[in-house]
């Protein structure tokens, strides 16, 4: 009879177990909570500005490269443009108040330079200095962190026009009195600064491949109007860890004591693995690839100069370092954001020895692929990155700054009710954020992670095809905001006691 019962009660746990597994209610996986991190972990949600705003041509803003790559280049999807995006110059608090339902601690959000300086530098245009002011009061009044981004791609096409942009010297005193006028203005409420994002995307895809703005490149490489992808990647990599350096100098003599902020950058990495896991070849291409991807930003800053194996790769197309622009880089940080969204393989070209990234491995991918390209679902890269950055940094400070998933936008195939379906997403969150839990009980330190991204958006080339967001916009119906099921699993995972 006992065994009898204690079968029967077996069964019983097995159903209960298959119900929570499979039902309707209980799809979802539970077990990352905020609980689960320390204590004093930020949890938050990210975006860009051109990406955002919209009103591209209200309020005195000025036009920025995205503008004219957007209207002018022929590489968007749909020729689509963020001149209105997802219209959040109008409605900040609309989207302030859906970010603080998914219970999340801050916000990140980059500044138009644009929309400060129309021309880059010399006059202010206050309309859009006042946007940012309500902005930045509305999130501290509603105990949101601001977490402020200066530079997310979008360049003053005046300063593009008049100097080249980041392909002139002259760029780092001009990105520092921007960043002045930032500090001096908003630096009593924001605590949390970014200098750059993704100097490694920007570079690249802005002036190697020619995909972004301000869409320079050279065969054979890409199909550009004008550019020289050979040289212009390095001098724009060089002149941005520059700018970067310069300006947290600037807040740390002048306005750090005082305001009591951090500043750091936010850099890009996938995380490399070698093709055939026994070859000592295709480790050494990891580790070469890593220090291509990342390390070209993340040594500058740390040791003050360029990976060795880049200095040999390239010799005399990679810029140097003065002595003293060596010293200002070196600890040039309070922490690092790290995007985090995806894997590849790395191995060497048998024939030229030439250094290959690839997610296929005998043509089956790395992992899931995503509505995106580039984009295949491998969380255990979060965690072997954040160790490798462990082992090779010292331990820095660490933020997630940007981790997501996209899906196809499907308006006018799937219903609006299937659209705001996207287990996929929820399940992508859940293993990330659990890899980076064994990341944290590795050692690794990391004190916050911010979603990519709190809504869907205009996403780059690929305009608004794919969908990133928690919430869904409805880009039909006068831009309803939607909440996907993800953004009730945040609400959940993330609820306060």
């Amino acid at each position: 009879m006992l065994a009898r019962a204690l079968l029967l009660l077996l069964l019983l746990v097995l159903v209960w177990q298959s119900k929570y597994v499979l039902g309707a209610q209980n799809q979802t996986p539970q077990d990352v909570t905020r609980s689960s991190f320390p204590k004093g972990f930020v949890f938050g949600a990210a975006s860009a500005a051109y990406q955002y705003e919209g009103a591209a041509s209200e309020g005195g803003r000025g036009p920025s490269i995205w503008d004219t790559f957007a209207h002018n280049s022929g590489k968007i999807k749909g020729n689509a443009t963020g001149d209105v995006a997802v219209d959040q110059y109008h409605r900040f608090q609309e989207d302030m108040w859906l970010l603080k339902d998914l219970n999340m601690d801050a916000y990140r959000f980059s500044i138009s330079w644009s929309r400060i300086f129309p021309s880059g530098v010399g006059e202010v245009n206050w309309k859009g200095v006042q946007y940012y002011d309500r902005l930045i009061d509305f999130l501290t009044k509603h105990d949101i962190e601001p977490w402020v981004t200066l530079y997310h791609w979008d360049m003053p096409q005046a300063l593009e026009d008049s100097i080249g942009g980041w392909l002139s010297l002259d760029i780092v005193n001009m990105f520092e009195q921007y960043a002045r006028f930032c500090f001096q203005r908003w630096g009593t409420k924001v605590k949390h600064w970014i200098t750059l994002n993704e100097i490694h995307s920007f570079a690249v895809d802005g002036y190697r491949i020619g995909s972004k703005a301000p869409g320079r490149c050279s065969p054979p490489l890409g199909e550009c109007p004008t550019g020289n992808s050979t040289t212009e990647p390095y001098i724009v990599g060089h002149h941005a860890l520059l700018s970067h350096a310069q300006v947290v100098n600037l807040y740390k003599k002048e306005f750090q004591e005082e305001q009591k902020g951090v500043i750091g950058i936010t850099l890009d990495s996938l995380w490399f693995e070698p093709l055939d896991s026994n070859s000592s070849l295709d480790k050494q291409a990891s580790k070469t690839a890593l220090e291509g991807f990342l390390g070209w930003f993340m040594d500058p800053i740390f040791f003050g100069d360029y990976p060795a194996s880049m200095k040999i790769t390239l010799g005399s197309v990679l810029p140097n370092f003065t002595l003293e622009q060596k010293s200002l880089l070196k600890g040039s940080q309070d922490f690092i954001g790290i995007n985090q969204y995806t894997s590849n393989y790395a191995t060497y070209n048998t024939t030229n020895g030439e250094l290959i990234r690839t997610p296929y491995k005998d043509g089956v991918p790395i992992g899931d692929q995503t509505a995106s390209y580039w984009l295949f679902v491998v969380p255990s890269g979060m965690q072997k990155l954040m160790g490798w950055i462990r082992e090779r940094y010292n331990n820095p400070i660490i933020y997630i700054t940007e981790n997501g998933r996209t899906e196809k936008n499907k308006d006018g195939c799937m219903t609006l009710k299937d659209q705001l379906k996207d287990p996929e997403r929820i399940q992508y969150y859940h293993d990330y954020l659990q890899n980076l839990l064994w990341a944290l009980r590795n050692g690794s330190d990391i004190r916050g992670y911010f979603a990519w991204s709190l809504m869907d958006n205009y996403e780059w080339a690929d305009g608004y095809t794919v969908r990133f967001g928690i919430y869904y916009v409805d880009y039909k119906n006068n831009l309803a905001r939607y909440p996907k099921d993800s953004a009730f699993w945040f609400q959940h995972i993330l609820k306060k006691d």
